[in-house]
């Protein structure tokens, strides 16, 4: 709910700072690299139990995943660039429950396994939309220019990356904030579906 109005916001700096690097010879796909790079590392860093340390390179992976595409407006877009990014965030998405999962496999084993396959459902729902759309031609851009379309939803990327943070600041509450969270992914899964049966049900 909260992507294009963190986009309105984030993106004219973003913007600005893309074209300084797009101009230093740096590539929209190596920052994405690198952005994949960072969130693996804060997975690493909550697998180990350093939690707070873990915010660090957990924000700035966010914010690399944000320069990319504006290093991409700054130079050329690619339909390889958009899925490379695509499917770094979803690897990026799932290595942090895991991680968690990791951490304590006893207490958040159950409510981690929850949340991984409500982000799974959740991500063939938003990805199988995006096919729809483009199928029949639609697009949107509502959250900022992107490489396929971009369905909206209770949760997206804002609220991800929030619930993210909290559940560094907050450790000990993983599970009950997973099964809360999951719940709200599944059922922002079920309404997408329901949106596109609304919408492409010819």
């Amino acid at each position: 709910m909260l992507d294009r109005h963190a986009r309105q916001l984030i993106d004219p700096p973003l913007n600005q700072i893309g074209r300084g690097l797009a101009a230093r010879g740096f590539t929209a796909d190596g920052v994405t690299l690198v952005g994949l790079g960072l969130g693996l590392i804060a997975a690493l860093l909550i697998a180990f139990g350093q939690f707070a340390l873990a915010l660090v390179p957990l924000l700035a992976s966010r914010v690399a995943d944000g320069l990319d595409g504006a290093v991409a407006r700054a130079t050329q877009k690619t339909d390889f660039g958009g899925y490379l990014d695509i499917a770094v965030d979803f690897l990026f998405y799932g290595a942090i429950p895991m991680a968690f999962v990791i951490y304590d496999p006893t207490t958040n084993g159950a409510a981690g396994a929850f949340l991984l396959a409500s982000f799974y459902f959740n991500g063939t729902s938003f990805l199988g939309y995006a096919i729809l759309a483009e199928k029949h031609g639609h697009k949107t851009d509502a959250q900022g220019q992107k490489s396929l379309y971009y369905s909206n939803g209770i949760l997206e990327g804002t609220e991800t990356i929030v619930f993210f943070v909290i559940l560094c600041l907050l450790p000990s509450y993983f599970s009950p904030l997973a099964w809360v969270f999951g719940t709200l992914c599944f059922a922002t899964a079920t309404l997408r579906i329901y949106a596109a049966k609304q919408t492409y049900t010819n």
